[in-house]
């Protein structure tokens, strides 16, 4: 594995056809997810030569605590079907890098389980609008010992993700045929992670969408537990933001008003991100919308998802003013190939990535990142950073 596209490929050959397209699936005719990477690849670096760049460093402190690296693990549902204990690996992993970690509300290990293996990770939730389980399931983050709550905000209904249904993944999972036969023709993945999981704990269930125990992955009931976001609103916000006292940041802002509005909730921090192009197909890509929204963000942190497959995607969302970002598919694939030992070998050919990019940009800090170092191939000059060119 020398890259984390390559762990794409191999996951492909471990996981059964149905589970590795939910995970690589989009919506519809996937424009928002090919848009993702289009719009790194527009733009080009602008490096500076001749500086001493013997002293590099590419720490990043983000809501009080100081991480090794400005990327994260995005919160992906159901990673316990891509890997055995998938969301424990995915937070051990990244508490061993020392860098952030956040659990998906639809994921299959209790939130609990989960912090006491990796304390410091983040939680991600999908939220009703139905203030008694809200206030429930805050609580119930809150005794976990979170000190990190992102809120999901762009899935007010399911996505329109047809790829998913042609892979022959649904939600619920439903037994037959095709899924048996899916199944034994990846041996590895049917011993290592649905046979050991049964066996040692039973059939998953959606353990953190609400305050208590969700449905099992192969009820009727998921359907009815993933209904009523379309009630959620910043009222809402506002009222969680009276409540929650650790750090809150909302994923899945695109609108440099939604950011103002954010602001305006006391919100510490967004993630500019379309969700992985899996909601509103042609949704514009994070990147492209990232400088206008960082000007509207205030003093919040922002953060971006989507599309970022190399270190050097990293430092083009940074030099767009992005805090740190977050990276989701090729972890998840990691974890199907080697468990946490994936995981630690992506996370390190990354950050290895972007030393070594900010070493040939003539850089040794993040902190010295601007839009002076891009170049847009589809604009006839460099992005000037707004207060001038860097010394």
């Amino acid at each position: 594995m020398l890259s984390l596209p390559d762990f794409e490929a191999a996951a492909r050959r471990v996981l059964p056809r149905p589970i590795f397209g939910y995970v690589a699936g989009a919506a519809e005719d996937n424009r928002a997810h090919d848009d993702n990477r289009r719009a790194f690849d527009e733009l080009a670096f602008v490096p500076r030569v001749l500086c001493n760049v013997a002293h590099r460093q590419q720490q990043v402190s983000l809501f009080g605590t100081t991480y090794a690296s400005p990327f994260g693990i995005a919160p992906m549902g159901i990673a316990a079907l891509s890997a055995y204990r998938g969301d424990i690996v995915l937070a051990r992993a990244a508490a061993q890098a020392q860098i952030p970690a956040v659990l998906s509300g639809s994921s299959l290990i209790a939130l609990e389980t989960v912090m006491a293996e990796a304390p410091g990770t983040w939680f991600q939730a999908y939220l009703p609008g139905t203030n008694e389980r809200i206030d429930a399931l805050l609580r119930r983050v809150a005794a976990a010992g979170v000190q990190t709550l992102v809120i999901t905000v762009d899935i007010p209904v399911a996505g329109n993700r047809e790829n998913n249904l042609r892979a022959g993944f649904s939600t619920p999972l439903r037994p037959g045929v095709r899924l048996a036969w899916d199944g034994l023709t990846r041996p590895r993945w049917l011993l290592g992670t649905l046979l050991q999981t049964l066996a040692r704990h039973g059939m998953p269930h959606f353990e953190n969408s609400f305050a208590d125990r969700g449905a099992p992955i192969l009820s009727s009931r998921v359907q009815r537990d993933f209904a009523e976001r379309d009630h959620f609103d910043w009222t809402h916000i506002a009222r969680i933001r009276r409540q929650w006292k650790g750090a809150l940041v909302i994923k899945g802002i695109l609108s440099p008003l939604d950011a103002a509005q954010a602001h305006r909730h006391g919100v510490d921090g967004i993630i500019v991100s379309n969700h992985g192009g899996r909601q509103l197909d042609s949704a514009v890509a994070p990147l492209r919308v990232l400088p206008a929204i960082v000007e509207r963000a205030g003093d919040m942190t922002v953060m971006l998802d989507g599309g970022i497959r190399r270190g050097a995607d990293v430092l083009k969302a940074m030099a767009l003013g992005a805090r740190a970002v977050f990276v989701g598919r090729p972890f998840n694939y990691a974890a199907a190939v080697d468990g946490e030992a994936g995981v630690a070998v992506a996370i390190d050919l990354l950050r290895a990535e972007i030393d070594r990019n900010l070493a040939m940009l003539g850089l040794t800090s993040l902190d010295d990142l601007g839009p002076q170092y891009l170049f847009n191939h589809r604009a006839p000059h460099p992005l000037h950073h707004p207060h001038g060119d860097h010394p």
